[in-house]
């Protein structure tokens, strides 16, 4: 059977279905025509006995009769048709019919049968010739005999022979239609897995990532059609966003990389001319630093914006860690500006340097356009933190482009930044599970909200799971 099993694996899945399918139908037809077959025999075996009985009962009274008078049995009881009449006595003697010459061959049920009131019973069995009979033993009242009357079954064993070949012809019939149909129903049933099948196969060729339409699907196919058509989808939106991250990034790269070239030109052709003096060199030096500070802040974000790594390092944590660490961290470089931190419990799963920095990040832009002795107001409320700060605004034609990669409204062309701050703000609330909104805050300036799943307690904590990307 292993060996069967071993080689159905290694044939195509249409074929083992089709296999399958004929085995199984085959074993139905088989086994309901195999239970009919015994069911008419057992029925026809059923009748010939009662036919035995019936004869038994109208020869008992008769057969007792004469044997009572002469201890023969009259030729009054011979029955046509081959049936066979005998007494039988408890110690075996036998007396026949006169000129019967077929004989029966006794069991000792038959001699059991031979008391008064004793069993009648029923059997089949066979002469001397090994002819088969159904037999049939009563008792003949107190003659202390029993008459045990034989009637053939060559009759019923014809009708028998004769529905053995009806019954092959129509499993044979069954069987072949049965694999016809199978082949047709596994061909019909796995089309969509073949057009499935195809469908990654064009994809694999072509990196043709666009949605699949696959017909006549349903159920588990119906699942597992949806489910590549949305691994699809989410290729697409990456291939996407890196396209899109690649030439945004070019484009911002181009400024600085071009101002950096034409004043390293300049230094290199001074060096011969020695036309600019110390204070120009020093200028053009101190550019060059500051393009090189910006391109590896730039480089830095777009680094952290295109992994897809950070659910390797979450971890439970307590928020509050995460915040207070980049409070600390701006702080320092906050002038004499002021930040009002309120922070309520709020415990979660996720990346505790990319929390850190999705706050630094957003008290930095805080900072930014606060305008001096101002108050930037950090509130941990629930599962919402919100930054606030007290500067003039975001325009509310820029809002829903605040968090887009390089997005720079009017007045922050003017300053200094990769434009890649709040992108790294909305990736991170959205690795985690949460979100980002903008508002106004009480001051007129921006307030910016994230929310985050988790809990107010830490012993809830370990019943969160791990956001799934």
């Amino acid at each position: 059977m292993e060996g069967v099993w071993s080689y159905l694996r290694r044939k195509p899945l249409q074929r083992r279905v089709t296999v399958m399918l004929t085995v199984a139908v085959a074993l139905a037809i088989l086994l309901s025509n195999v239970a009919g077959y015994v069911a008419l025999r057992a029925t026809l075996v059923k009748a010939s006995q009662s036919i035995a009985v019936s004869i038994a009962q109208d020869l008992t009274g008769p057969a007792a009769a004469s044997i009572r008078q002469s201890g023969q049995l009259s030729a009054e009881v011979r029955q046509a048709g081959g049936v066979i009449v005998e007494a039988v006595s408890p110690d075996g003697a036998v007396v026949r019919v006169p000129g019967e010459s077929q004989e029966l061959v006794l069991e000792p049920g038959d001699l059991e049968a031979a008391v008064a009131d004793g069993p009648t019973s029923r059997r089949t069995g066979v002469d001397t010739a090994g002819q088969p009979y159904v037999v049939v033993s009563t008792p003949l009242g107190t003659t202390g005999y029993a008459l045990v009357v034989a009637r053939p079954l060559s009759t019923i064993l014809g009708i028998l022979q004769t529905e053995r070949l009806i019954l092959l012809c129509v499993i044979a019939a069954g069987i072949l239609a049965a694999a016809v149909i199978s082949g047709f129903v596994a061909r019909s049933s796995l089309r969509p897995v073949r057009q499935l099948t195809a469908a990654v196969e064009h994809v694999t060729d072509t990196k043709d990532f666009q949605p699949i339409a696959i017909r006549y699907v349903a159920g588990d196919l119906a699942t597992l059609a949806g489910a590549f058509n949305q691994l699809l989808r989410s290729i697409t939106r990456m291939r996407e966003r890196q396209a899109r991250l690649v030439a945004d990034a070019g484009h911002e790269l181009r400024t600085p990389l071009t101002s950096l070239t034409t004043n390293v030109e300049l230094l290199s052709s001074d060096l011969h001319s020695d036309h600019l003096s110390t204070a120009q060199k020093s200028a053009i030096l101190g550019d060059v630093r500051a393009q090189l500070a910006e391109l590896n802040d730039l480089v830095g974000d777009l680094v952290h914006l295109s992994r897809d790594d950070t659910a390797g390092s979450f971890q439970p944590l307590d928020l509050r860690d995460a915040i207070g660490s980049a409070v600390e961290r701006v702080r320092r470089r906050a002038g004499d500006r002021v930040l009002d931190v309120r922070l309520d419990e709020l415990y979660l799963v996720g990346d505790p340097d990319g929390l850190e920095r999705m706050t630094t990040n957003l008290l930095d832009n805080a900072v930014k356009w606060s305008p001096p002795g101002s108050t930037i107001r950090v509130r941990l409320e629930g599962n919402r933190l919100r930054v606030a700060d007290s500067g003039p605004g975001i325009p509310e034609a820029d809002a829903p482009y605040v968090f887009d990669r390089f997005f720079r409204g009017e007045t922050a062309r003017k300053t200094h930044g990769t434009g890649l701050g709040l992108s790294i703000v909305a990736k991170t609330a959205e690795d985690h599970g949460g979100s980002v909104s903008v508002g106004r805050s009480s001051d007129g300036g921006a307030e910016f909200t994230v929310q985050l799943p988790g809990v107010t307690h830490r012993e809830a904590l370990p019943s969160l799971l791990l956001p799934t990307h």
